[in-house]
């Protein structure tokens, strides 16, 4: 099976009714392994499984389970890949709030994010605290978490500060990516040699 036609069973399984109302749909699943793949840590894969899901589904058998679980860990992987190399990462969605922001893909994409974020809070901005709040204030705004506090009404109520924020999201994950895991810079010549 292709991985694009694993992600198309993945998508179905996910956007299904039957998981708990807290389970992560498709769209906000990508978001979340997205912030999972820039977090500086690795966070074990059974814990943010059984976080994106709240409970345990009903699968049909342990091969579904497996082939659910397994194309979770690759679209991952495929996330870190993109991220790594320097490429825009594509949303599965467009970077669009629409007129009824609560039900847009972008608004779940970003509360997927964020729930990966809120997995390891602290870690997230232990090195440089004010940039990665910088560089995560267009997802944070994309969500809509926030909107009960003071600066992010502000920004709200303006629509094409919305906008442009949103349409940096792609450009800011890259930069997440790089502030959490580009290596010290350290001159070729001082590295020791073998």
């Amino acid at each position: 099976m292709s991985f694009a036609e694993q992600l198309s069973r993945l998508r179905v399984f996910l956007d299904a009714d039957d998981l708990h109302e807290e389970a992560l749909d498709y769209i906000a699943a990508h978001g979340y392994l997205t912030a999972l793949a820039i977090c500086p840590v690795n966070v074990p894969e059974r814990e943010w499984i059984d976080a994106l899901f709240a409970e345990p589904p009903h699968y049909q058998n342990d091969a579904q389970r497996e082939e659910i679980e397994s194309t979770l860990i690759q679209l991952k992987m495929h996330i870190l890949r993109v991220l790594g190399s320097d490429e825009e990462l594509e949303l599965p969605c467009d970077l669009d709030l629409g007129e009824e922001p609560d039900d847009s893909d972008l608004r779940g994409w970003c509360i997927g994010f964020m729930e990966g974020v809120f997995l390891r809070e602290s870690i997230w901005f232990e090195q440089a605290e004010e940039e990665v709040s910088e560089l995560l204030l267009p997802i944070m705004v994309g969500s809509g978490l926030f909107e009960e506090q003071p600066e992010f009404s502000d920004i709200a109520a303006d629509p094409d500060l919305v906008d442009s924020m949103i349409s940096q999201i792609p450009e800011v994950l890259t930069q997440l990516f790089l502030l959490c895991h580009a290596p010290e810079e350290k001159p070729a010549l001082l590295k020791p040699r073998h």
